[in-house]
């Protein structure tokens, strides 16, 4: 999944002598500064989707639960070339916990975010999840969307670790970036046939789909991770890494590219087949 380039980075606050690591940049020249407010009343975070949590995750390369130590108001200058000039916070955060990331980090950082003019979110000693990647130089992150900023909860921070431990298993699915090969053999009898689809990866992993149709019995289809079809793959649970990878990576129709090959009827019986995997898969139902 891609994310546009925000325009904030974290900062580099080096605290304490024995913490190696520690960060420092601003994308946008600062004007003045000012305190912010942090006395509005707590208020339960909005719920997000699974969807939104694994677009996140699997985004970001640092995942980090911190708690706000205060706000500033940031006045930024526009960027060359850049939207028109919006007004900032400047976020210091002490680290909680960092859910994912390699080589550690500083135990308190600082990041820009756009000023929302909500007092309720963020205000000081609120715990809050982040969602990060490395800057352009050494020493520094970027928040991953300009949602990348997430009131904490204790079923979201569950979420996200869930997802976070899919992502990180030796055999994680892959992103799905589109659709190869499709095939598809009649059977003997009316109604009996299967249709095998190769599904393109980020990483070059094999994945396919294959859709068997039997006279008197439901359509099946199933997912395989491999070189192998297995004739038992089953559809993945939703809510699953697997399931986001394809409710949220296939196109919502078989592209003419796929068939390319095949003689009509069975062009016709593979989009078909196609057609009732997007549909078992249901919404990829993004909330930010």
């Amino acid at each position: 999944m891609h994310f546009p380039q925000p325009p904030f980075l974290f900062s580099k606050i080096c605290r304490n002598a024995m913490i190696t690591g520690c960060f420092f940049a601003i994308a946008l020249p600062l004007g003045g500064l000012s305190t912010t407010s942090n006395a509005a009343e707590s208020v339960p975070p909005a719920p997000i989707s699974y969807v939104d949590v694994a677009d996140l995750v699997t985004g970001a390369p640092y995942v980090i639960k911190a708690r706000v130590l205060k706000a500033q108001k940031v006045n930024a200058a526009p960027v060359p070339g850049g939207a028109t000039p919006r007004n900032y916070l400047l976020l210091t955060v002490q680290v909680e916990a960092l859910i994912r990331g390699e080589g550690g980090i500083a135990p308190v950082i600082s990041f820009l975010t756009a000023d929302t003019g909500n007092k309720a979110f963020p205000r000081k000693k609120q715990a809050v999840l982040l969602f990060a990647r490395p800057g352009a130089r050494a020493g520094e992150v970027q928040l991953v969307s300009r949602n990348a900023l997430q009131p904490w909860s204790q079923e979201l921070e569950s979420h996200t670790r869930a997802v976070t431990a899919e992502v990180l298993k030796n055999d994680s699915p892959p992103a799905i970036t589109g659709i190869g090969d499709a095939f598809h053999i009649a059977g003997t009898i009316q109604g009996e046939g299967e249709t095998q689809i190769f599904l393109k990866t980020a990483t070059g992993a094999p994945v396919s789909l294959s859709i068997v149709r039997r006279p008197g019995q439901p359509a099946h289809w199933g997912v395989s991770l491999g070189e192998i079809v297995d004739e038992a793959a089953v559809p993945p649970s939703r809510e699953s890494l697997l399931w986001y990878r394809l409710a949220c990576g296939l196109a919502p129709q078989l592209p003419a590219e796929s068939t390319r090959t095949l003689p009509v009827l069975d062009a016709e019986a593979a989009r078909r087949d196609y057609a009732l995997v997007i549909e078992s898969l249901g919404r990829c139902d993004r909330t930010l």
